[in-house]
Formats: C-alpha cells, sequence, structure tokens
C-alpha cells in the first residue's frame, strides 16, 4: 500500500518516497516481501503517488492503480485485483524483513481465523519514541497494528510480535528520525 498523502511526514516528497538510511522506504518494503515466501507483489498506488508508480514501474514492480480516497478504499481496491490470501503491507514500515513477513505468513496458517492483523504492544512503539496514531484492546493490552496484514476471509484474528522492526511506521519527521537510527543499529535485515 503506498498511495497514502504522508501530510503528517510534511516532507517534499511522495511519503513512499521519503529515505530511512538513504534508501525510499517503498523499496525498503518491496526488498523484504520479495525475499519473503510471498508468490508476487503489486504496488498499489493512488492520484497522491505519481512519482511512486513511476519509480515502481521503472523497477519493474507490478502496480495497480487505487482511488486515493483513504486507507480503507484503497486496501479493497488492491485485494479486488488478488487472489486470497494475500499479505498486505504499509510502505511506511521500512524496517520491515522477508523473515518477519514468513513469522506472519505462518502464524497466519497457524491461526483459527482467515486473515491475521500483525500488531505490537503500544508501549514498544512509545519506548522506541515513535508515534502511536492507532490502538486498539486486545486480551487486556494496548496494541498498535503495524500495517503488516494476512488478509483471507471474513473472520480475523491478531497476531502480537515485540519486533522493533515492525513498530515503527514513518508517519511524523520524529518516527523517520527513530527509523534512520534503528537501522543503523539493526544493520540489513536478515533475509
Amino acid at each position: 500500500m503506498c498511495g497514502g498523502r504522508g501530510t503528517r511526514l510534511d516532507v517534499p516528497v511522495e511519503k513512499p518516497l521519503y529515505r530511512v538510511a538513504g534508501r525510499p522506504m517503498v523499496d525498503r518494503v518491496h526488498d523484504a516481501l520479495t525475499g519473503s515466501e510471498v508468490d508476487s507483489v503489486v504496488a498499489a498506488v493512488s492520484p497522491h503517488t505519481p512519482e511512486t508508480a513511476t519509480s515502481l514501474r521503472e523497477r519493474g514492480v507490478a502496480v495497480v492503480d487505487t482511488p486515493g480516497e483513504g486507507y480503507v478504499a484503497d486496501l479493497d481496491a488492491a485485494l479486488s485485483t488478488l487472489s486470497r490470501p494475500a499479505v498486505t503491507c504499509v510502505a511506511d514500515l521500512p524496517l520491515l524483513s522477508s523473515a518477519l513477513v514468513d513469522e506472519a505468513c505462518e502464524a497466519a496458517r497457524n491461526a483459527a481465523a482467515d486473515s491475521l492483523t500483525v500488531a505490537v504492544p503500544a508501549d514498544l512503539k512509545r519506548r522506541l519514541g515513535v508515534s502511536v496514531d492507532t490502538s486498539f484492546r486486545e486480551g487486556g493490552r494496548e496494541l498498535a497494528p503495524t500495517g503488516l496484514n494476512v488478509v483471507g476471509g471474513d473472520e480475523g484474528g491478531v497476531w502480537v510480535t515485540s519486533a522493533a522492526r515492525l513498530a515503527v511506521n514513518v508517519n511524523r519527521p520524529t518516527d523517520g528520525a527513530v527509523a534512520g537510527w534503528l537501522a543503523a543499529r539493526l544493520g540489513q535485515p536478515k533475509e
């Protein structure tokens, strides 16, 4: 999912093209997905991200156009073109690794639900110094969705992980600074 406006990030580049440790976030996410067990990768762009669409097409990435009417509408449009189950991921998760994608897929296979939301404890995000824009309560804990999901059917479950790589969504300049700092300390993700 790489069609958001990125207004909270407030930078002169489209959000998916925002650089973390010298690389556009969308390229980092694409590399993690292509190195994982997923069969194919399709990037969902919108009218808000024409430069991202061009960049991805130049890299040979399959692209689907969405209406740019918000995350849910764009996700529905993208999912309508895919078979299920499908792994969905936001472009602002620059520390994602192939191994974490594979762990989420394995958790989905082992879950009683058709679909799986990957979440981290909200306090992990706070300890890392990144924004918590959305949270929900599950099992007595405050959790934050990561933007990585496995979508199958209507019955949903939650997989909770404490992986710092999944706790950093870059929505604001401070999130970008934390992502760059962590990228330097964590090194390249293990494939």
